[in-house]
């Protein structure tokens, strides 16, 4: 019995191992991680770019309060 029970458990073993492969593998995943990886680099690029635009902004104003609309046109 106890045999029987190793060769079930082999079989099963490959066919696991034939899907995996069939599936893609580890080339499948690394490329979905390499793809994820570049999507959020993208997102925190763009977040940056439009905090630098908002800290800019609002230092142009702070400039524009304390110094005065005249001399800021200089």
């Amino acid at each position: 019995m106890g045999a029987v029970t190793l060769i079930i458990a082999i079989v099963a073993l490959i066919i696991a191992i034939v899907a995996y492969y069939r599936t893609g593998g580890v080339a499948a995943l690394k490329k979905q991680v390499e793809h994820l990886t570049n999507a959020g680099e993208a997102r925190v690029s763009k977040t940056r770019n439009s905090l630098r635009e908002k800290t800019a902004d609002a230092l142009g104003k702070a400039e524009e309060a304390v110094r005065g609309d005249k001399e800021t046109k200089k």
